[in-house]
């Protein structure tokens, strides 16, 4: 077979020439019958509520002041069990959010988090709208995380007894499973809808808004609340440095001399329905996802993952690329990502087409980093404020036309959010204000 090697295993050579060819034949589907692998236009999705809280504060307010005034959230880590020099972006607040007594059993700090989160922006009500409306088993809950609540099951591993045994005020199973989030916040928001747990590491919480589409093209549901929590533990931080990707100073997306990622914590959710419901309501236009299972860690070199999801999220909405007003970059500041996705960039859209990525602000909040910052891009479309790309004081010499060092204020009326995780996980998401017509 020309895509196994002599072992039976998929030749990384041979992979690499067929992803480049279906590349190749998604720009001229007429070339070689590919046309086949393009989406259909998707009926678009309204986003009736959303909400963000990471270290740059609680809801959406306090977002739109720290893009404003270029405030970054990252502060020197003051969490890990043991020394580690590093920037964090921490949620304060966080110890202090007692759940309800109701939820006791589900107590950890990323339940905390989620909690603290699901109370701003008026999101908790709007839940509750919903659920009179349509019954609370026919909304689904999609919620993306990269550790769920490991944070509680390092302490408890941390504290064992003298038999060996976890102590007794962590003995609560549902905490220590990755299901934990959701099973948490359909509990808090008393949904008996469908509920998953999606964990494809940085892409986790983009790839919501995905499945909750087809849930809806299915005729399965008639809202679905998706989101994201990840909260800073040891895990986190000390994996990711010894993966050495981790800086010991505040990330610096997209800057020549940029040495790494600075992790953070977020919440985030969005409640979608169909868009005859909202109609002024922004919209969800389209998705694109793709695996290319190049390396555990590092982005394919050509990015052919990163491109076949943009093309599938532009083909999915209807878009050209020139109509693109903003694009909210994956921009992790590490060396190859941001390589990577600066040549996707310059090969793919014109110098009207903005682009920034705000992970100087929150850092790299992993599984929660889709939700966020695809609030960052529903945000500027409903501010008309480009963020400017924080950290970036010498831009790399890779980064085209298109990149917005500082903010820029101008009317936008599609965004898209870039969510590239370990593993190949790549997706896109599409966004447009409320009558946008592509």
């Amino acid at each position: 077979m020309a895509m196994q090697c002599n072992r039976g295993r998929l030749c990384s050579r041979s992979l690499h020439e067929v992803l480049g060819k279906i590349q190749r034949r998604l720009c001229n589907p007429c070339d070689g019958g590919y046309a086949f692998l393009m989406p259909m236009l998707m009926t678009p999705l309204a986003v009736t509520a959303y909400t963000a809280t990471s270290a740059l504060g609680h809801g959406l307010a306090s977002h739109v002041d720290a893009l404003v005034q270029g405030r970054s959230g990252l502060r020197p880590n003051d969490i890990s069990s043991a020394p580690l020099a590093c920037w964090i972006g921490r949620v304060e607040g966080v110890e202090a959010a007692a759940l309800p007594d109701e939820l006791a059993d589900w107590d950890c700090r990323n339940n905390r988090l989620a909690w603290l989160g699901l109370q701003q922006d008026d999101f908790l009500d709007r839940v509750r709208v919903a659920r009179a409306r349509y019954g609370g088993n026919r909304i689904a809950l999609l919620l993306g995380t990269s550790t769920a609540s490991i944070g509680a099951t390092e302490e408890a591993y941390r504290r064992l007894d003298s038999s060996g045994r976890i102590p007794e005020d962590l003995r609560r199973p549902s905490i220590h499973a990755p299901h934990s989030l959701s099973g948490f916040v359909a509990s808090a928001l008393e949904l008996t809808g469908p509920c998953l747990t999606i964990s494809t590491a940085c892409s986790s919480s983009a790839k919501v808004f995905a499945s909750a589409e087809r849930l809806f093209r299915l005729g399965l549901i008639d809202a679905a609340v998706v989101g994201g929590v990840d909260t800073l533990c040891d895990s986190v931080l000390f994996g990711f440095s010894a993966l050495q990707l981790v800086s010991t100073t505040r990330c610096r997306p997209f800057d020549a001399a940029r040495d790494g990622i600075s992790i953070g914590e977020a919440a985030g959710f969005a409640l979608l329905e169909r868009a005859d419901v909202a109609p002024d309501a922004p919209q969800l236009l389209g998705y694109g996802e793709a695996s290319d299972a190049h390396h555990m860690s590092s982005p394919h070199p050509q990015g052919i993952g990163a491109e076949l999801a943009l093309r599938d999220a532009l083909a999915r909405a209807g878009l050209d690329a020139s109509q693109v007003d903003y694009i909210n970059l994956h921009g992790t500041a590490s060396q190859k990502n941001d390589e990577v996705e600066a040549a996707l960039v310059n090969r793919s859209f014109p110098p009207t087409t903005r682009a920034s990525s705000t992970k100087g602000y929150t850092g790299h909040t992993l599984g929660a980093a889709g939700i966020v910052e695809a609030a960052m891009a529903l945000l500027a479309i409903e501010r008309g404020m480009v963020p400017g790309n924080l950290g970036g004081e010498s831009p790399d010499p890779q980064c085209g036309a298109s990149f917005a060092w500082h903010n820029e204020q101008q009317h936008i009326d599609v965004a898209l959010s870039n969510s590239f995780g370990f593993g190949g996980n790549n997706a896109c998401l599409a966004f447009a204000r409320a009558g946008f017509n592509a």
